[in-house]
């Protein structure tokens, strides 16, 4: 009995209360370097996006379902690097590298909550763009203000909710002696690495399929919307039509690859076993900094109706 009381004691005494964030690994000596484009990219991010909402609330033409999504999007865009970037440039800037269990488990939701918004959204885009190209006529009776407003309430249950058991998870499980994180945020594998629990990989396998589900789905509806965009736009007998119908959906195309094909790049370097872990850290860090930054610029660079209203806004002549 007097074992086992101290066996426990041994246990509760090696439980660690919170995690160090070691930063980027293999260049903790030059890190602080990266904090300089770091905080021009989140800067960069929040002030695009919000010219983007304030340009959508100032011009009428553009109260739009289009263009509601797109502010959506922007809103997304601001709070996905708001979750990350203040603990980031206090670790490189100040060194304040300890996080307590509570703040690492409710950062880590976050960025799968915003993550997963930012996927929903472009679903809704996606499908916004298929009736209006392959169901124009119907298009006024179908997306809606009160549409854009049912979607959207979908998409944040549906992600707020779905993604609660990736902390949970994280958080039952037991961590003893080891709490330095290879990282700058807290990530669900490289906090859950740290576990003494012996159930890891069917924790780990459970949440793994709870993202991929959550994220492949909406790939799916969006190759499945784009797909039927195409067999539409190719039936066009005038090639001017078809170069028009295309052209509003080039922006989102590119948007849409770029933060899909860092998600399965990170995946891939994640799972292999990585001879230089720089690499997986420096793109999860960066795809949660670099699409919010770029979607209003190729947004406004792609879209004549929201470049005008920029030029408006800075009274500028077009």
């Amino acid at each position: 009995m007097k074992s086992q009381d101290l066996s426990n004691s041994n246990s509760s005494e090696f439980q660690v209360s919170e995690f160090i964030l070691l930063g980027f690994p293999g260049i903790h000596s030059w890190q602080h370097w990266l904090s300089l484009p770091l905080a021009l990219l989140y800067l960069l991010a929040l002030s695009a996006n919000i010219l983007i909402l304030i340009i959508i609330n100032k011009e009428a033409t553009l109260h739009q379902p289009m263009y509601y999504f797109l502010g959506i999007l922007a809103v997304v865009d601001m709070g996905l690097p708001t979750t990350i970037m203040p603990k980031i440039l206090a670790i490189l800037w100040f060194n304040s590298k300890a996080i307590s269990f509570p703040q690492c488990f409710i950062q880590m939701y976050a960025i799968h909550c915003f993550v997963a918004m930012e996927s929903g959204i472009f679903v809704c885009m996606a499908i916004d763009r298929y009736v209006a190209i392959c169901r124009p006529l119907r298009y006024p009776s179908i997306i809606t203000g009160s549409f854009v407003v049912k979607a959207t309430v979908f998409m944040a249950l549906r992600n707020s909710l779905t993604t609660i058991p990736i902390p949970v998870f994280a958080a039952q499980r037991q961590y003893c002696s080891k709490n330095q994180i290879e990282h700058c945020l807290c990530s669900n594998l490289g906090v859950t690495s740290l576990s003494c629990d012996d159930d890891k990989t069917v924790k780990s396998i459970y949440q793994l399929l709870l993202a991929w589900t959550l994220m492949g789905s909406d790939l799916g509806l969006i190759i499945l919307s784009y797909a039927l965009i195409l067999q539409s736009v190719l039936k066009l007998n005038s090639a001017e039509a078809a170069s028009k119908a295309l052209s509003t959906c080039t922006s989102h195309l590119i948007l849409i690859l770029f933060f899909y094909t860092v998600i399965i790049v990170i995946s891939i370097t994640h799972s292999a076993a990585m001879t230089v872990p720089l690499i997986p850290v420096l793109l999860n860090v960066l795809h949660n900094v670099i699409p919010p930054a770029l979607n209003p610029m190729v947004y406004a660079l792609k879209n004549k109706e929201l470049r005008q209203g920029l030029y408006n806004l800075l009274k500028l002549d077009s």
